[in-house]
């Protein structure tokens, strides 16, 4: 009977054990959303990797209002113009599996900021690569990303975002000077 309890106590042990090293091996970095230029480059660092990465998830949700709306718009299959919205667990579900199978980079060339008290509207224009060696992107567009700040930290409220085509190209005042 002792040897099963001692057992029985080893094993919790460690679970705990392990359950505690995988809190700590990915833990919330609360510094990411205190400014402006810190909360956008979280949000492409943390949809970035290469292929088998993991994502940090919980850190993409940290980002948002709970009730933030990520929305894709774009052209479907037969050419009618549609936009898709989202929550972050949508986006996650939609998205998580393949940006982690493929290998996905998204990485912002431009950035123009519009700010009143303690609301931001920044347009945020990107290319994508599926390796982060990739000299050419596979795809271009732009971020409109919407955030509020509440005294303490900066929310991402809105994210809408469009690619680049060839009937709807980045204007240059979107692009690298």
């Amino acid at each position: 009977m002792k040897s099963s309890i001692s057992l029985l106590l080893i094993i919790f042990f460690v679970f705990s054990l392990n359950a505690q090293e995988k809190e700590v091996k990915n833990p919330i970095d609360t510094t990411s959303v205190l400014t402006l230029d810190k909360t956008i480059k979280t949000l492409y660092n943390v949809i970035s990797g290469e292929s088998g990465k993991k994502r940090h998830w919980e850190q993409f949700k940290f980002l948002f209002k709970s009730d933030a709306k990520l929305i894709a718009a774009g052209k479907d299959v037969n050419g009618e113009t549609k936009i898709s919205y989202m929550k972050p667990d949508d986006y996650i579900k939609n998205s998580g599996k393949w940006l982690e199978t493929n290998g996905f980079f998204e990485k912002e060339i431009h950035r123009t900021v519009n700010t009143f008290g303690n609301m931001a509207q920044v347009f945020s224009t990107y290319e994508c690569f599926y390796n982060i060696k990739d000299k050419k992107p596979f795809m271009r567009g732009i971020n409109s990303i919407q955030l509020w700040n509440d005294g303490k930290r900066w929310w991402i409220i809105n994210l809408y975002w469009s690619q680049e085509t060839r009937d709807n190209p980045i204007p240059e005042a979107y692009l690298i000077k």
